[in-house]
C-alpha cells in the first residue's frame, strides 16, 4: 500500500465521473485520508455499470454491461468489504454457452476438469491453454491490471501469457485446436476485443476471458451492476467520500480548490474542459488518440425464457450467437472495414434465468449487442434479430417490449462511450501500448489525472484504472 501523506486529512480531491474508475480512484484517496468530491454529470451514478427500467415497469435492465468475470476477478474490488453492502454474485451453472445451427451447443464449464471432458478431442490442448492462467489468477490478475511498463511481479506467468496473448486469435484458435467448435468458443471469447480476429493481440481477450471463467466464473451482481455502483458508492460513504450527483462539469474551474483531481473521462472529455491548464505538446497527444468501434444494443422484456434449441444454452448466464470461427472472423472483419456485418456476431445475456428479482414473476429480460463501425447510424435491430432466432426459432413471439440503442444514444446517457466505444478506446497494437496516457496516468498539470478505461488496462469493470490513477497521484503528493 502507498504510504499516505502525513498531512493528508487537510489534502482535498475531486474526482470527476462516478463510473466504476472514477468511485475506485475516490476509495484509495480516502483511505489514505483524503477529504473527496465526486462529481457525476448524470442522476444516477454508475457510467455503464447502471440498472434502469428501460422497457416496461419492472424489468430491469442493464445499460451497460451485465455479466462481470472482471469484476469479481478485480485485485483491488476484491481487496474490499463490497459483500457488506449488498454486493453477491451469482453464477449460472455454466459461464458460457455457444450453439450452432445443427441444435448443439458448446457450454464452457467452470470446472476446468469438466471443460476438459466437454470438449472432447481438444480439453487437454485447452487445459495446457488456461489452467497456467486460471490456476494463478490472482497473480495473473495483478500483472495484467496493473500500469503498463512496470517489471512484472510475476515475470514466468506473464511470459507464458505473451506466447499466445500478442498473436491473433485465428492464428491460436488453428495451432491449438482441432474441432472448429472449439475453435468457434475461442472465436467468441477473443471477439471481446473489438478487433478482427486476423490482428495481433485479439488472442489475449480470449485467453483473459477463458480463463476468468474457470477462475472467477462469469457471474451478475444481484440485482443488476447497480449493485457493484452501490457497494462502491456506500463504502466510499463509509470513508468520508461524498458523491454529488446530477452535476456536469464543463471546465476545471466549477471544481473546489483541490490537491489532486481525477478524471474519469476520455481524453475527448478533458480537452473539452481543460481550457488552458494541459499544455499544448500533451494536448496533441490527447488529439491523436483514437476511439474504437461502437455496438448496437437491444433491451428485451420477455413473456418466457428465450426458447434455444440446444438445451445448454439454458444453463449459461451469456451466449455467444455467430455459428463458426469463419463465420464471426468475417463478422469483426466487417466491422474493423467500416461496415455492418451481414450475420453480426451477438453476445447475448439471460440474467433473470438465475436471478428472478429482475423481472415480474414468470417474466424474463434479455440484453444483446453486436460491435458496429464507430458512430454507425445503421439499425442492426433486423440482423441481431435474425442471428437470435436463427438458433432461438421462436423468439420474437416472446417479446414484450424492446429498447434499441444506436451508438449515439448510448453516447447521449453516458459521454464516456464516444460513438458507442465501450471499451475506452481501440486497442489495436499501436494504441494499447503507446496511448497519450501511458506515463501512468499523469498529464501535463502535475495535480490532475486521467482514470477512465482509456487508461490501462483498458475497458472492463474493475476499478483497476481508477486504483492505478489514485495510486500515482499519492505517491507524487508525498514526494
Amino acid at each position: 500500500m502507498v504510504k499516505a501523506p502525513r498531512d493528508a486529512r487537510r489534502r482535498k480531491a475531486c474526482v470527476i465521473g462516478a463510473g466504476p474508475n472514477g468511485l475506485s480512484a475516490a476509495i484509495v484517496l480516502a483511505q489514505a485520508g483524503m477529504r473527496v468530491d465526486v462529481f457525476e454529470a448524470e442522476a444516477q451514478p454508475g457510467g455503464a455499470a447502471r440498472t434502469m427500467e428501460l422497457t416496461l415497469p419492472g424489468f430491469h435492465h442493464d445499460f451497460g454491461s451485465a455479466v462481470h468475470p472482471m469484476a469479481a476477478g478485480s485485485p483491488f474490488f476484491r481487496s474490499l468489504p463490497l459483500a457488506d453492502y449488498g454486493l453477491e454474485w451469482v453464477h449460472s451453472p455454466a459461464p458460457l454457452a455457444h450453439p450452432f445451427d445443427d441444435g448443439a451447443a458448446i457450454a464452457l464449464e467452470r470446472n476446468l476438469d469438466d471443460a476438459q471432458t466437454a470438449l472432447g478431442e481438444d480439453g487437454r490442448a485447452w487445459r495446457n491453454l488456461m489452467a497456467p492462467l486460471s490456476d494463478h489468477w490472482p497473480e495473473f490478475a495483478q500483472d495484467i491490471l496493473r500500469p503498463l511498463f512496470r517489471i512484472p511481479s510475476h515475470p514466468f506467468l506473464l511470459a507464458k501469457f505473451a506466447q499466445d496473448a500478442l498473436a491473433p486469435a485465428t492464428f491460436v484458435a488453428r495451432r491449438r485446436f482441432r474441432d472448429e467448435r472449439t475453435r468457434a468458443l475461442f472465436a467468441g471469447l477473443a471477439a471481446h476485443s473489438f478487433l478482427g480476429l486476423g490482428q495481433p493481440l485479439s488472442a489475449s481477450f480470449g485467453l483473459v476471458l477463458g480463463a476468468a471463467a474457470h477462475a472467477v466464473g462469469w457471474p451478475v451482481p444481484r440485482g443488476g451492476a447497480q449493485a457493484i455502483t452501490d457497494a462502491l458508492s456506500a463504502h466510499l460513504a463509509r470513508l468520508g467520500g461524498n458523491i454529488v450527483a446530477a452535476t456536469r462539469i464543463a471546465s476545471f474551474d466549477q471544481l473546489p480548490n483541490c490537491d489532486i483531481t481525477m478524471c474519469d473521462i476520455t481524453p475527448r472529455q478533458l480537452l473539452r474542459l481543460s481550457q488552458g491548464k494541459l499544455s499544448s505538446q500533451y494536448r496533441r497527444r490527447l488529439e491523436k488518440f483514437r476511439y474504437g468501434p461502437g455496438i448496437f444494443k437491444v433491451d428485451y422484456a420477455l413473456s418466457s425464457p428465450v426458447p434455444w434449441k440446444a438445451a445448454e444454452c439454458l444453463r449459461a448466464a451469456t451466449v455467444h450467437l455467430g455459428g463458426s470461427m469463419a463465420e464471426i472472423a468475417a463478422s469483426e472483419a466487417a466491422m474493423a472495414g467500416g461496415k455492418p456485418a451481414e450475420r453480426p456476431f451477438v453476445l447475448l445475456s439471460q440474467p433473470t434465468l438465475f436471478d428472478p428479482s429482475r423481472a415480474p414473476a414468470g417474466k424474463h429480460i434479455a440484453w444483446a449487442y453486436c460491435h458496429v463501425p464507430n458512430g454507425s447510424t445503421f439499425n442492426m435491430l433486423e440482423r441481431v434479430e435474425a442471428q437470435i432466432e436463427r438458433f432461438a426459432p421462436g423468439f420474437r413471439d416472446c417479446i414484450l417490449a424492446r429498447r434499441t440503442w444506436s451508438p449515439a444514444e448510448l453516447e447521449a446517457m453516458d459521454a464516456n462511450l464516444v460513438g458507442g466505444d465501450i471499451g475506452g478506446g481501440a486497442v489495436d497494437f499501436r494504441q494499447f501500448f503507446f496511448r497519450p496516457t501511458w506515463r501512468h496516468y499523469a498529464t501535463s498539470d502535475k495535480n490532475i489525472y486521467l482514470c477512465s478505461s482509456s487508461t490501462p488496462p483498458g475497458g472492463g469493470v474493475h476499478g483497476m484504472c481508477g486504483h492505478n490513477a489514485a495510486k500515482l497521484a499519492l505517491r507524487r503528493l508525498r514526494q
